[in-house]
């Protein structure tokens, strides 16, 4: 079995404190400062984890020394959020949250992935970034851990 995980938190999932992609963001650096971070997948990354930081007036780098340093449980993240956002409300949670959910990746990155796990790229194919996420994450654990 292998030393490192795909996270498989979606992007589209919220945590009590309703935003999306914050529990993914937790997993990825919890997992990343542990070094059991699958290859490919990066700690705080320049997508959703930058977007989401950014939204809620945190600091990247206070994020991921928090969460190497002190290893919280979901709930003590959310907690260290809550003390250390600039901008946690319910106008700016919702705001980000649309944002989530209405990216679409480039066409070329969507072809991609598509392609990577043999769905048809038709007028059916998932269009936007937090279902392609989905079945690329789905795709690269099953190679890594059901092959």
């Amino acid at each position: 079995m292998s030393t490192t995980y795909v996270p498989m938190i979606s992007s589209g999932t919220a945590g009590p404190l309703g935003v999306l992609h914050l529990p993914r963001l937790w997993q990825k650096l919890s997992l990343e400062s542990q070094g059991k971070l699958a290859a490919g997948y990066p700690g705080m990354g320049r997508g959703f984890d930058a977007m989401t930081c950014a939204a809620l007036g945190l600091d990247e780098q206070a994020v991921q020394d928090y969460i190497k340093k002190e290893k919280p449980t979901y709930p003590q993240f959310e907690g260290w959020v809550k003390k250390n956002a600039e901008s946690l409300n319910a106008q700016a949670i919702e705001k980000h949250n649309a944002a989530v959910r209405g990216y679409n990746h480039e066409d070329g990155k969507r072809k991609a992935i598509l392609g990577t796990c043999g769905v048809p790229d038709d007028a059916s194919a998932a269009k936007d970034a937090v279902n392609l996420n989905n079945l690329d994450d789905w795709h690269e654990f099953h190679q890594a851990v059901l092959r």
